[in-house]
């Protein structure tokens, strides 16, 4: 069975919420384990924007070929959405 997770996605254009280590690479597909986590993440750090994102659910199963599709850099597990703490894991890295 598949572990499920949240995405944040504009409305507008369709673009997922990443973050950047560096502007000349590509970005980290943010990734949360709850929703909440991710309207969480909303409100404490993008509140302005939160109208414009909508949360996402995506199987563990579909994430490989979202990695490939968009050419993200990997994933930023958002563990704790307030602070934030994000582990940033390479493309080619697993998730269970």
């Amino acid at each position: 069975m598949s572990q499920m997770y949240y995405i944040l996605r504009s409305k507008t254009d369709g673009k997922y919420l990443t973050a950047r280590v560096d502007e000349d690479k590509p970005g980290y597909l943010l990734l949360f384990k709850e929703d909440f986590d991710a309207l969480s993440y909303l409100t404490a750090h993008a509140g302005d924007l939160a109208s414009r994102l909508a949360v996402e659910a995506i199987s563990s199963t579909q994430l490989s070929g979202l990695l490939q599709r968009w050419g993200f850099a990997g994933l930023g597990m958002v563990n704790d959405s307030l602070i934030p703490k994000v582990e940033f894991l390479q493309h080619g890295s697993t998730i269970d």
